[in-house]
């Protein structure tokens, strides 16, 4: 038989100094703001994500490291000022929409096995399925690409070792990231009422 790839699991532990796309974090806690309408003024309150993946592209985050770590840069061109995040939730969460109850936000429950089924193989274009790993602790989890944030620079740097899980393998991270910029980029059509 031909092996094609050492590629052998959807995950792995790096000890890389420096966050990584496609890297898993857990359990993070950040500020968030909205606008309050009533009070004319922003409110500013705490967030917490049971996990989210780094999407912003490997090659612009390996050289933010660099020039960050060289003090003989002479420009900070490559310095970048926030990372693309996706939240990824607990799958039984996502399924009965309660992934975001800690919002006060009640999301549409995914009950039929079907649609369950083409969201575990990647056919919704909405949401990606990240595959569980009992023998490292790795829930199933779901990204919905309406959800993303970028966070800064400098804040992820500061909690990414007590914060990392896991990383994807790079086919897969690569998969996401297609799939996460497919679906940013698609055109809503207007639907033309004849008459």
């Amino acid at each position: 038989m031909c092996v094609l790839s050492k590629i052998n699991n959807y995950y792995r532990k790096y000890n890389a100094e420096r966050i990584i796309q496609g890297d898993i974090l857990r359990e993070v806690k950040f500020r968030d703001w909205e606008w309050d309408t009533r009070k004319n003024d922003v409110i500013i309150y705490e967030k917490k994500l049971p996990y989210l993946a780094i999407l912003t592209q490997d090659c612009d985050l390996e050289q933010d490291n660099k020039n960050r770590i060289t003090t003989s840069a002479k420009n900070q061109d490559k310095f970048l000022q926030s990372i693309l995040v996706c939240p990824a939730y607990g799958w039984e969460d996502f399924i009965r929409g309660d992934h975001l109850a800690d919002y006060s936000l009640k999301m549409e429950m995914i009950s039929s096995s079907d649609q369950k089924k083409k969201i575990k193989k990647q056919q919704v274009p909405r949401y990606h399925y990240l595959e569980e790993d009992l023998e490292n602790q790795i829930p199933p989890l779901v990204i919905d690409f309406k959800h993303y944030y970028t966070l800064p620079v400098e804040f992820l740097r500061h909690i990414y070792k007590e914060h990392y899980a896991y990383s994807m393998e790079e086919l897969f991270r690569e998969s996401l990231s297609q799939r996460f910029s497919f679906y940013l980029s698609r055109i809503g059509l207007p639907e033309i009422i004849k008459s």
